[in-house]
């Protein structure tokens, strides 16, 4: 079974780093410069954790913008300067390190499966949730924070 990984639209982000700590205040977001924090803060548009000093934006982001129940938005932070990561087959290191909820979605965006596992054994889960051919895609939580991490969709 072949996967496809999509990080958030970089392109969505972009401005707001050029916005002043006010502006981004009138949208519900925060600027914060990356401490030392490990694993790092997770950059939910490259998939990868910010090193000490990277400048982030922490913002609520409508991630599953859908016509039913299952809509959410979430935090997420993002790193200024990142493209958008999309691979397939390959599991970045930001998800293999941590615990993760994953939701199966169908074309109605209604959910039909779910699944915790953790980042190690990401392959299996995702096997098991596409088993169900009602399932048109995932998204995977960090399940510690519940926030939004990633697309998944068959590739």
């Amino acid at each position: 079974m072949n996967f496809r990984i999509t990080g958030l639209p970089a392109e969505n982000f972009r401005p707001l780093f050029a916005l002043s700590d006010a502006e981004l205040a009138a949208r519900g977001a925060v600027r914060r410069i990356a401490d030392d924090r490990k694993p790092g803060y997770p950059c939910r548009v490259s998939l990868t954790d910010s090193k000490v000093g990277d400048h982030l934006i922490l913002v609520n982001y409508e991630h599953h913008a859908v016509d039913s129940p299952y809509r959410m938005r979430f935090a997420v932070y993002v790193r200024e300067g990142e493209e958008t990561y999309e691979a397939v087959d390959e599991v970045p290191e930001q998800l293999r390190k941590r615990t993760l909820a994953l939701r199966a979605f169908d074309a109605n965006a209604m959910m039909v499966g779910h699944q915790l596992t953790e980042g190690t054994g990401l392959e299996a889960a995702l096997e098991m949730l596409f088993g169900d051919p009602r399932t048109a895609y995932i998204h995977a939580h960090y399940a510690a924070a519940g926030c939004y991490a990633a697309k998944i969709t068959r590739a």
